[in-house]
């Protein structure tokens, strides 16, 4: 927080700051997570000896059978649970999903920023757009960004911080802007998304434990997604502009190297970046030979889907990688910035180089992540929260702000959007629907939900990387800046965008085609 002390200082500002200087009074977050792990193995066994459980219902996302299950708390000190400790430690951080996201994009991220590529294009989009747009683009792109799943964390949120930085803004404020689109406003989008398919199917797994012949559409939230991601967009640009931007102040901090600056495009940017162009169009060019005609390789075998399941939505990070590793050798050919292969594999190298405090926070996050799984803790309390208000007495609208707020609650702590809806859709389906409320109106509830907190916990598998991308500009920053940079973002996405969706619902307006 960068602000001069003689600015007056609001009620909002001052919570904000307080959040902050506590919050960085913690260890760091690697040290955080060797804490929660030994907390976790210590709660696990408490619990076992207790004897907590709880039964419910779960659709499998990957067969879609309806399993009757009892989720009891598993300990972690028994002989079952000391075996697990001492023999998955390799298969956890091989499993951790972030891990290899970053590794096989940053082969092509990493080269195209080493090249020069992302700061002459940030240059060129900075000539080319209204200064005011600049927020709104951004966060904007940020939503859009989940439909190459993850990816957005690790290109755009760093890139919104490079173009504000170059705009003399608050980099830190661009990175914010970014973030809150790709993590705040994850559960909607312009487009279908893979996430869209397989909640649709867990959704009609549970309306057929009511109605066997009843289902919704890939589209059923199509409306209500494009018109939140528009109105998301405008929310998270007010919030970048009115709050955290001037609660940032002006950035006087180092600018970290290979970071686009403002000013015109030279010659060599010029030629590099037609040379990227053209590159640019032959991936394109041969993406779509694979992937257009029938029969092509990138869709499915047996439906030829393009969308939802297939090997072209599977293939997403590794098609981005290619993208930006073929643009970012023809850019720095035509920028002279790359001359021989050499070159680029140094690039590559560089780049993996910076990411080794990042993948030993990767190393103890998957660890914890994967003992809080194995005991079983949090399926436990979120079965148990959903009984509690299953059993309320309350109207359907009361029942889904309810709903809600469970899901809020139990998202801070299960980050997924596919896990928490494969407990609560079984529950909450067919329970809203014998209150005449549709499941896509569950879903969207589901949605508003889901995504707000993202941006606020430790437990996002990306959390600490974003850590990581603020202390290029503030290096005594922790996790305590994070989270009070995006503590605004939180409250003000989920207040509006539950308000858009009880307004939606009182009103009766289609959610989606049909």
């Amino acid at each position: 927080m960068s602000q001069t002390s003689q600015e007056p200082r609001t009620l909002l500002q001052t919570l904000l700051d307080g959040v902050e200087t506590v919050g960085n009074k913690v260890p760091h977050p690697t040290v955080i997570f060797l804490v929660l792990m030994g907390v976790v193995i210590l709660l696990s066994h408490v619990f076992y000896l207790m004897g907590t459980s709880a039964p419910y219902q779960r659709i499998n996302p990957q067969n879609h059978d309806i399993e009757d299950l009892t989720a009891t708390v598993n300990s972690l000190l028994t002989a079952d649970g000391i075996r697990f400790l001492l023999t998955s430690a390799v298969r956890n951080f091989l499993n951790f999903g972030p891990v290899g996201v970053i590794l096989v994009a940053m082969v092509g991220v990493g080269l195209a920023e080493q090249a020069g590529l992302i700061g002459a294009l940030i240059h060129k989009l900075i000539n080319i757009t209204p200064r005011r747009a600049i927020t709104f683009i951004v966060v904007f792109l940020g939503i859009c960004s989940s439909i190459a799943s993850d990816a957005g964390y690790l290109v755009l949120i760093p890139l919104g911080a490079s173009v504000f930085l170059s705009l003399g803004r608050h980099p830190l404020a661009g990175l914010a802007a970014a973030f809150s689109g790709v993590g705040a406003a994850f559960g909607v989008n312009l487009l279908i998304t893979p996430n869209d398919a397989i909640l649709t199917e867990i959704t009609n797994d549970a309306i057929h434990l009511l109605n066997p012949a009843y289902s919704i559409d890939l589209t059923a939230n199509l409306y209500f997604a494009i018109v939140s991601s528009l109105v998301l967009c405008v929310v998270c640009t007010v919030i970048t502009e009115k709050i955290v931007e001037p609660r940032l102040g002006a950035y006087h901090g180092e600018v970290p190297s290979g970071t686009g600056q403002g000013g015109s495009t030279s010659g060599d940017e010029s030629r590099g970046l037609a040379y990227a162009l053209y590159a640019l169009l032959g991936v394109v060019a041969v993406l779509a030979l694979l992937t257009l005609p029938p029969g092509a390789p990138l869709r499915h075998p047996a439906t030829g889907a393009i969308v939802g399941t297939s090997p072209f939505m599977d293939s997403l990070i590794v098609l981005i990688m290619v993208i930006f590793l073929v643009t970012g050798v023809a850019y720095g050919v035509g920028a002279r910035t790359i001359t021989s292969s050499v070159d680029a594999i140094n690039a590559i190298t560089k780049s993996f180089a910076s990411l080794s405090d990042l993948i030993l926070l990767f190393l103890v996050i998957s660890q914890f992540i994967a003992y809080f799984t194995y005991s079983n803790m949090a399926t436990v309390a979120a079965v148990k929260m959903a009984d509690v208000l299953k059993g309320a007495n309350f109207g359907s609208l009361p029942l889904l702000l309810g709903f809600m707020a469970v899901v809020a609650i139990v998202g801070v702590i299960i980050v997924g959007v596919i896990p928490k809806w494969a407990i609560f859709a079984p529950i909450f389906v067919p329970l809203f629907m014998q209150l005449n409320v549709a499941p896509e109106v569950v879903l969207a509830a589901y949605r508003v939900a889901d995504s707000p907190p993202n941006v606020i916990t430790p437990f996002n598998p990306y959390f600490g990387l974003i850590v990581v991308f603020v202390q290029r500009y503030q290096q005594e920053a922790g996790v305590g800046t994070v989270m009070a940079m995006m503590l605004p973002y939180y409250m003000g996405v989920f207040a509006v965008w539950t308000l858009l969706l009880v307004a939606w619902f009182l009103l009766g307006l289609p959610l989606g085609p049909g």
